[in-house]
C-alpha cells in the first residue's frame, strides 16, 4: 500500500508543479488548448480523435499526459489501476511535440499516452510482475514490444496492476491481485466483496485477469498492453467492456516479458474501440531475433496497418459459425458422463441479440457449427477431457490426465527470463523465487500460497521433455487440428462467435487469434449470493470473434463491423 500512496502523491506533486494555472483550474479530463478557449476531453476519446486534435493544434502531447495523469491521481484511490508511473512522461511528450512542430509525425501513435502490463520490461519504470521478490526492480533492457511502441511515438505513462506473475503463482488468487499491487477494482462496481468467505479485499465484481482493463475502461490512458497465456487479454476485456485482441502466438515478440510459457504467451492491445486496438497492434507486431520461439509465423500487412480495411458493411456475406455445444448449451464430457458448459438465461439473451445483429447486417449464420473435439464421444479425442495441470491436485504423479505444457513451460521460460537479466536479476531461478517467497511469507509474499510455482519447479526439463512434447502435440490436435481449424474448414467460416471470453481456453492452446467487442450487461450474481441490500451492479459481457492462425485482419474487420452496428460500450459511472 505504500507504493499506492507513492503513486498518488507523486502524481499530485507532478500535476501541481508542472501544469499551468489554467490547466489546474480545469477538471482533470479537460485539456485547455494553448491560447484558445476550445478544450479537448480525453474521456472516451479515440486515438484518431486525439491525433486530429494534435494535428490541428488544439492540444499537445504534454496536455494529454497532464489530463491522463490528473485522472490517475483522481481515481487511483478508488480503482487501484496503476502499479507505477513514468516520471519522465512530460519530457517524452515535449520531445514528441517538438518532432511534430518540425514536421515529423511517426504514425498514429505519435504522442499518445498508453500503459503496459507490469510484466513487460521497462528500463524507465520498475518491472515487478507483482511479485515481492521483484519489488522496485528495474531491468537492464526493454521488452521488444515496449521498444516498438516507443519507436512508433507512444508515451508509456504507467504500468498496470495485474494478477501476480500472470496468474501462475497459486490457485484461488483473485484476478488483478498481487503482493506488490494489492487488489485492483472493477470500475463498473468498485466495491470490495462483502461476503464473509471472500472479504479479503478482492472486488465484488471480477476484473478478469491476469492483465488489467481497469485503467483503460476508466479512461486513465488511451489504451493498454496486456498479455495472455489462456484468457488474460480476453477475460479482463470482457469484464471491463473493452475491445481486446489476443493475437496469433508468435505474431508479437515475447522477448522481455515475464513468461508462463512461450508455447502460448502473447502480448496484445486492450482499448475502448476496435480502431484503437488495430492501431496499437500494428505498432506491436514484427519479427524479433531475440524471441527464440519465433516471430515469423504470420504475414504482417503493409506498413503494419490493420486499419486499412475498416469500413461499414464488413459483416455482409461473412460466414459466422455458432459453436453451440459447450459454449452456448451444455454438452457431455465423454470421460465422466457429466454435463459441461452452457449459458444462463441472461447470457443467452445477450448472445441471441448479438446473432440477430449479425443477421441484420447481412452475415450468414451457420448454426450450429460445433467444434469437433467438443462433441467427439471418444475421450482421447475430446478437448473437454484434457485440461491444464494446475494446483497441487495435479502435482507429479497426479498429472496423467492433463496437459503439463504450462507447468513445464513456466520452469523452462522463467529460468531463461531471469538469466536474460544478467547479474541484476533479483532471483536466479524459479527455485530461488519459491525460496524467497517462503522466507518472506510474513511480508505477504504468497498470501494464496504458490501451488503452481511448486508444481512447475518439480518438473525436470530433461527427463520430462518428452512428456511436454506429447502434451503440446495433443493440445494442438484437440484445440486446432480437430478443434477450431476443423470447424472453420468444414463450415467454410470466416469466424466463430463465442459468448464473452469463452473461447480463451481452446484458442490459447491452438495459438489462434480472437477479437472481443463490448456488447451487453448481465447481472453479477455469484453462486454464493451477496448479502441482502448489497445491490450488485450489472457487469459487462462481450462477444468474441475467433479464427484460425494469422486471421487477425479478417477478425478485426468483422469486429469493427459489429462494433459500428451496435456501439454498446458504456463508460463506467465511477470515473466520469
Amino acid at each position: 500500500m505504500r507504493q499506492r500512496l507513492f503513486v498518488v502523491l507523486s502524481l499530485v506533486v507532478i500535476t501541481a508543479f508542472l501544469l499551468t494555472p489554467a490547466t489546474r483550474a480545469q477538471a482533470p479530463q479537460e485539456v485547455p488548448s494553448r491560447g484558445q478557449a476550445v478544450t479537448f476531453n480525453v474521456v472516451e476519446a479515440t486515438i484518431p480523435d486525439m491525433q486530429a486534435a494534435l494535428a490541428s493544434g488544439r492540444v499537445t502531447s504534454r496536455d494529454l499526459v497532464a489530463a491522463y495523469l490528473g485522472r490517475i491521481a483522481q481515481y487511483e484511490p478508488t480503482l487501484n489501476a496503476t502499479i507505477s508511473v513514468n516520471l519522465n512522461a512530460y519530457s517524452e511528450a515535449d520531445d514528441l511535440d517538438r518532432e511534430r512542430q518540425q514536421g515529423r509525425v511517426r504514425g498514429p501513435l505519435h504522442g499518445i499516452p498508453i500503459a503496459v502490463k507490469d510484466i513487460l520490461n521497462t528500463t524507465f519504470m520498475p518491472t515487478t510482475g507483482g511479485a515481492l521478490a521483484f519489488a522496485g526492480y528495474t531491468p537492464p533492457y526493454n521488452a521488444t514490444v515496449v521498444t516498438n511502441l516507443r519507436a512508433a511515438g507512444a508515451i508509456i505513462i504507467a504500468k498496470t496492476v495485474l494478477t501476480e506473475l500472470a496468474n501462475w503463482v497459486a490457485t484461488g488468487m483473485p484476478g488483478n491481485y498481487s503482493a506488490v499491487g494489492g487488489y485492483g477494482m472493477n470500475p463498473y462496481d468498485p466495491r470490495p466483496d462483502p461476503r464473509a468467505a471472500t472479504s479479503d479485499g478482492r472486488p465484488a465484481m471480477g476484473t478478469g485477469g491476469s492483465s488489467s482493463g481497469i485503467g483503460t475502461a476508466a479512461n486513465l490512458w488511451a489504451g493498454s498492453v496486456g498479455t495472455e497465456t489462456s484468457g488474460s487479454i480476453l477475460s479482463p476485456s470482457n469484464a471491463n467492456m473493452l475491445v481486446g485482441i489476443k493475437p496469433t502466438v508468435g505474431l508479437i515478440s515475447r522477448w522481455g516479458i515475464i513468461p508462463i510459457t512461450a508455447d502460448q504467451d502473447t502480448a496484445g492491445p486492450m482499448t475502448r474501440t476496435v480502431i484503437d486496438a488495430a492501431i496499437m497492434l500494428g505498432a506491436m507486431v514484427g519479427p524479433d531475433a531475440n524471441d527464440l520461439a519465433g516471430t515469423n509465423r504470420c504475414i504482417v500487412p503493409p506498413n503494419h496497418d490493420y486499419t486499412r480495411s475498416l469500413r461499414p458493411g464488413t459483416l455482409r456475406g461473412a460466414r459466422i459459425g455458432i459453436p453451440r455445444a459447450n459454449y452456448y448449451v451444455p454438452t457431455t464430457n465423454p470421460a465422466t458422463g457429466g454435463s459441461s458448459g452452457g449459458l444462463n438465461a441472461a447470457q443467452t439473451a445477450v448472445m441471441n441479440d448479438a446473432i440477430a445483429v449479425l443477421q441484420r447486417e447481412g452475415a450468414v449464420i451457420v448454426d450450429p457449427a460445433n467444434i469437433p473435439s467438443i462433441v467427439d464421444g471418444t475421450p482421447a479425442n475430446s478437448f473437454l477431457t484434457f485440461g491444464v495441470c494446475s494446483g497441487l491436485g495435479n502435482a507429479r504423479g497426479f498429472d496423467t490426465q492433463c496437459s503439463v505444457v504450462l507447468k513445464y513451460g513456466m520452469k523452462r521460460d522463467f529460468n531463461l527470463y531471469v538469466q536474460s537479466l544478467g547479474p541484476s536479476a533479483p532471483v536466479k531461478s524459479l527455485t530461488e523465487l519459491r525460496q524467497y517467497n517462503l522466507a518472506n511469507r510474513p511480508r505477504g509474499a504468497i498470501k494464496y500460497d504458490q501451488a503452481n510455482l511448486d508444481i512447475s519447479d518439480e518438473m525436470n526439463l530433461v527427463t520430462d521433455r518428452s512428456r511436454w512434447e506429447a502434451d503440446r502435440n495433443k493440445d494442438i490436435f484437440l484445440a486446432a487440428t480437430h478443434g477450431i481449424d476443423e470447424a472453420m474448414i468444414t463450415n467454410q467460416l470466416d469466424a466463430l462467435l463465442f459468448p464473452g471470453s469463452s473461447s480463451a481456453g481452446i484458442a490459447a492452446k491452438a495459438g489462434h487469434p480472437t477479437v472481443i467487442v463490448p456488447f451487453g450487461m448481465i447481472p453479477n450474481s455469484p453462486t454464493a449470493a451477496f448479502p441482502a441490500g448489497f445491490n450488485a451492479k450489472d457487469q459487462p459481457y462481450g462477444v468474441s470473434f475467433t479464427g484460425t492462425a494469422c486471421s487477425e485482419q479478417r477478425l478485426i474487420d468483422l469486429a469493427y463491423g459489429f462494433e459500428q452496428a451496435t456501439k454498446r460500450r458504456v463508460p463506467p459511472a465511477s470515473a466520469p
